[in-house]
């Protein structure tokens, strides 16, 4: 007669995992024998491919030309005072500053500028959710994203409005003004102020509400730390502005490293003079100084590159491949010898028994 105690353990569901293959780690496995003779190829081969692979990524990577100039500690004109200094003693007042230099050999091709930050940790986890993608899409409500606390709303004229756009990407915008002036052609060197961001970015990730973009953001104040409004970032070209604006677009894609560079300008080559690239001579960076990073210990550069087939100038990928190439192509070579030198033969692998020496 069966007991309570029976009937509930065979109430009980085992635990033991099903009677298949898969679950019983029965499915037939392969699994290779490391010998001399399966290691050593693969480590020439891994060496012969990835040395001459380094070597091309090396060639084109030199193929590009810079010029990097770094003004973070720049003077003001026609004042003894650097305009990081000046900036921080005069409420963010804008500060302009004057680089002469020389660009000792011809840019040819597609020229671009950029401008490089140090020391900013854009890849810090609250930074880079402080966004409301919903609002960048055109989708504006008077109820800005949590994300973007504690820069979702702020004053203006003693009202309290949201922010667009909110967050603290935005609210960090890079807004240095970045101008260079050829000497030999007494002019500006002409630029295009689009065409610098993701197509990806800017068909999808990023669109203006409909209408009167002044209109559509009338309810919206700027961000802090901004001196226009959004549909005010570019007063030369209404269609680069609100969501749309590039700079800001750009801007809003966070850099990976402390240390960055975002595009800023495309070179116009439509122009006499700039045809065929930016000609050797000498030029003036000029600097509308006005994003702080010295309280940071961050620097400021502006980079002036061409590019190659394969983009802009980056040896790390070349050398690593070089690297690799050269330690699979030594290491080959020194467990070849020790393999030589040292292995048993195939008939005495055979014949070793039990009372065979160890030696």
């Amino acid at each position: 007669m069966a007991t309570s105690s029976d009937t509930s353990d065979q109430n009980v569901k085992s635990r033991r995992p099903a009677e298949s293959a898969f679950k019983q780690q029965r499915l037939p496995a392969w699994q290779p024998i490391l010998t001399a003779g399966t290691v050593l190829p693969t480590f020439f081969v891994i060496g012969i491919a990835f040395i001459p692979v380094g070597i091309g990524l090396l060639y084109f990577s030199d193929e590009v030309k810079e010029h990097v100039i770094d003004y973070t500690y720049c003077m003001k004109e026609d004042q003894n005072i650097t305009c990081a200094e000046y900036i921080k003693e005069n409420s963010m007042e804008s500060c302009r500053c004057r680089l002469d230099f020389t660009l000792t050999e011809d840019f040819k091709g597609d020229v671009y500028f950029y401008y490089g930050l140090s020391n900013y940790y854009q890849n810090h986890r609250r930074y880079v959710k402080s966004r409301d993608d919903g609002q960048l899409l055109g989708r504006l409500s008077l109820t800005p994203s949590t994300d973007c606390d504690p820069f979702a709303y702020a004053d203006e004229n003693g009202v309290r409005k949201p922010v667009a756009p909110c967050g603290a990407i935005a609210n960090s915008l890079f807004n240095d003004t970045l101008t260079v002036f050829s000497e030999d052609l007494n002019e500006e060197v002409p630029v295009f102020r689009t065409g610098i961001a993701w197509s990806s970015d800017k068909d999808i990730k990023f669109r203006n509400p409909p209408g009167d973009l002044k209109t559509a953001f009338a309810n919206f104040t700027k961000p802090v730390n901004w001196r226009v409004h959004v549909w005010q970032l570019d007063l030369n070209d209404t269609n680069n502005n609100g969501f749309q604006n590039e700079d800001l677009i750009v801007w809003m894609r966070t850099a990976a490293l402390p240390t960055f560079r975002k595009l800023y300008r495309r070179v116009d080559h439509s122009k006499t003079g700039y045809i065929p690239g930016l000609v050797k001579g000498p030029y003036v960076l000029i600097v509308d100084y006005n994003y702080p990073v010295i309280d940071f210990k961050g620097t400021k550069t502006f980079i002036i590159s061409t590019t190659s087939l394969l983009g802009g100038k980056n040896p790390f990928l070349g050398v690593a491949y070089v690297v690799v190439g050269t330690l699979c192509l030594l290491l080959g070579i020194v467990l070849l010898v020790i393999h030589v030198r040292c292995s048993k033969s195939t008939t005495e692998m055979i014949n070793v028994n039990p009372r065979t020496p160890y030696s």
